[in-house]
């Protein structure tokens, strides 16, 4: 039973707001202290930022160049972590990026960058490959003047599951989390005391009470209703990505180029069956809940994909779909996007703590840092002793599944629904019970729920999975209890959404 407004208590020790990947990072460890834990966002779970990166766990060789040594180091060590806490999950990316002669950056410089990668990680994995041998492993790449490529490893991963399992393994431990929630802050003589809730569909409102309040919001941090100044600036910066399939694009592992354009880096590997295309960065104005990708963005990537697998002749409607994110950069300038740091940023005020900025990779650090600050108000908060991000997975079935969704709610999938749990959906990893469950028991309210965030459907299927809606209907019927007039609406809904936000441009 999803828990509403009504049911809340009237106390906690701790209420956050935002349901992104800083959010539930914060809940997970919050938890972990045996406090009483709240978090509330105003969308779906993930909706934000956290749904629309370049899903990937990486330690961000660029920062290097940009002098972010600290920054570097932090994230090579989360993800080594999530690598070793989170298999099935976050899983290891090998990266080819193809040296070409004349062109910077050379094989000298490579080296010397991949050799500090490989010992802020504790282990060597990169290395030279020569020319034949990379047309070998990439028979697509340009072939003029290229000398070989440098080897290296970094990770990937399923953005919103990432959010999710933590959310959703913390509620089952005792958390309380809603989802279509907004919140204001209460204040009483000048500290924040707790939130007025209220629910974005039935517009039931509700006070509690909070020891302390985190602002883990994103992008959305500077505008929280009843906050007190102090939040910092930020600069949104905006992504766009393509999802093309395997067929078109046949890549074994990932390659990282500079664009010739503005020698900026854009890359292109395997995920979720499909190949993801990535990655723009600029200013984006306007709102930030539905930021689309532009027509010169998309001509920009195809500009990039084009100048390095120039034989495959790819172009925008061979895509399956496109989706954009955007990233809370705080601001420190009107210098170059990709230049702007990805540090975390930090804030309190009586009873409350923001956070804001940092990136996936170092949720759990970033997590840490506000109990720390929380913590000097209400020391309860004080984060426990580090521990995994999730527990050891045990028993059998598939990796993939237990890293996506915990081995005890695996083990159900294959007792309650066995035949299945052995069909696929459409050529994607995806099974109509892994479809069925998220439908039961994972917090679902519309349709872009399910197949944008629960599932990925929505970006590998042709048009938003429009030719299966049929089925996926009957499975919304069964478990959400919805009536033909309700489905007919989110159907109607979420095509135009699919239209809007991730037809190929």
């Amino acid at each position: 039973m999803t828990p509403g407004i009504e049911s809340l208590a009237p106390s906690f020790d701790l209420a956050i707001v935002g349901g992104g990947i800083t959010g539930a990072g914060i809940f997970a460890e919050a938890l972990r202290t045996g406090a009483r834990v709240l978090l509330v966002e105003q969308g779906d779970f993930a909706s934000g930022t956290s749904a629309w990166s370049s899903k990937l766990v990486h330690g961000g060789l660029r920062y290097l160049k940009e002098g972010q040594w600290r920054l570097t180091l932090e994230s090579v060590r989360e993800r080594q972590r999530l690598l070793a806490d989170a298999p099935g999950l976050v899983e290891t990316q090998p990266f080819l990026m193809p040296l070409y002669r004349g062109a910077k950056p050379g094989r000298g410089v490579m080296r010397a960058g991949l050799a500090v990668y490989d010992l802020m990680a504790g282990r060597r994995a990169s290395r030279w490959v020569p020319r034949d041998e990379l047309l070998r492993l990439e028979p697509g790449l340009r072939r003029e003047n290229l000398l070989g490529a440098m080897a290296y490893e970094d990770a990937r991963t399923d953005d919103t599951r990432l959010v999710l399992r933590q959310i959703l393994e913390g509620s089952a431990a005792g958390g309380t989390a809603l989802n279509y929630t907004r919140a204001e802050l209460r204040q009483d003589g000048g500290r924040v005391c707790g939130l007025r809730l209220r629910d974005v569909e039935t517009g039931a409102e509700r006070d509690i009470d909070a020891g302390m309040v985190i602002n883990a919001a994103g992008c959305w941090a500077g505008g929280l209703p009843g906050a007190p100044a102090g939040a910092p600036l930020l600069r949104p910066l905006r992504g766009s990505h393509f999802v093309f399939p395997a067929a078109r694009l046949p890549l074994a592992r990932a390659v990282s180029w500079l664009h010739p354009r503005d020698r900026r880096p854009v890359f292109a590997y395997p995920w979720e069956g499909a190949v993801l295309l990535g990655t723009t960065d600029l200013d984006h104005e306007g709102a930030l809940d539905r930021p689309g990708m532009s027509t010169a963005e998309s001509a920009y990537l195809i500009e990039a994909l084009d100048a390095q697998f120039p034989t495959l002749g790819l172009k925008a409607n061979d895509a399956i779909s496109v989706y954009a994110g955007v990233r809370p950069v705080v601001a420190s300038g009107d210098g170059d996007p990709s230049a702007a740091s990805r540090e975390s940023a930090l804030w309190s005020s009586p009873g409350l703590v923001g956070i804001t900025g940092g990136k996936l990779t170092t949720f759990r650090v970033t997590a840490r840092q506000a109990l720390v600050e929380a913590a000097r108000q209400l020391p309860k908060l004080a984060p426990a002793q580090d521990a995994p991000v999730f527990p050891a997975p045990a028993g059998g079935g598939s990796q993939r599944l237990k890293g996506r969704l915990g081995a005890a709610v695996v083990a159900r999938i294959a007792r309650e629904f066995p035949r299945e749990a052995m069909q696929g959906i459409g050529g994607t990893p995806f099974t109509w019970a892994e479809l069925r469950w998220a439908a039961r028991a994972e917090r679902v309210r519309h349709l872009d729920d399910l197949l944008l965030r629960r599932t990925r459907l929505g970006l590998l299927l042709p048009r938003g999975g429009e030719a299966l809606l049929e089925r996926i209907g009957a499975v919304c019927r069964e478990e959400l209890g919805w009536d033909e007039p309700r489905w007919q609406s989110e159907r109607a809904a979420w095509l135009e959404h699919w239209q809007a936000q991730h037809a190929p441009r």
